[in-house]
């Protein structure tokens, strides 16, 4: 019998990100507590820029922004916050931008799979390919032991598991 296997990816759904970021946008313009402040949240390429004219606001932008992404399916362990997540001034107003992170780093990846080999079952081999994980088994009961594995532990990368063979 030959061998079973599954991907280990982090990949971002760009449609649901500019999805989440107009939805976002459109209530920013339509609240009454971001009158006069210019708030203001857009996706520019790879990156999402917020501004407002206050701290505050700025992180009030960043709280919707963050509520929309999770509605729509959307990890938060996908944005890169510039400054650690704190809006820096920038003239009269206040910016914060988060870019998009997809794909797991090679330490990343080492991490995860000494994981699988430590904790995993037996038998289990998971090998690093560019930006990617493929673990494979005999055993199909295997495989799904090592997603309920890596799905129970906090990693700092938002992981999908594809091409199940």
């Amino acid at each position: 019998m030959a061998d079973s296997s599954f991907d280990i990816v982090s990949k971002v759904d760009h449609q649901e990100v500019a999805n989440a970021v107009n939805q976002a946008a459109k209530e920013i313009g339509q609240r009454y507590d971001f009158r006069n402040v210019g708030a203001s949240v857009e996706l520019v390429g790879e990156v999402i820029k917020m501004a407002a004219s206050t701290e505050e606001r700025c992180r009030a932008v960043l709280d919707v922004l963050q509520t929309k992404l999770v509605k729509r399916g959307v990890s938060l362990k996908h944005l890169d916050y510039s400054n650690d997540g704190d809006p820096k001034a920038s003239g009269k107003e206040y910016r914060l931008e988060a870019a998009l992170k997809s794909g797991i780093s090679s330490e990343n990846a080492k991490k995860i799979s000494k994981i699988i080999r430590e904790e995993g079952p037996k038998g289990v081999k998971p090998t690093i390919q560019g930006d990617e994980l493929r673990v494979t088994s005999k055993s199909r009961d295997d495989l799904q032991e090592v997603q309920r594995l890596l799905k129970g532990k906090d990693l700092d990368v938002a992981l999908q598991f594809t091409n199940y063979r």
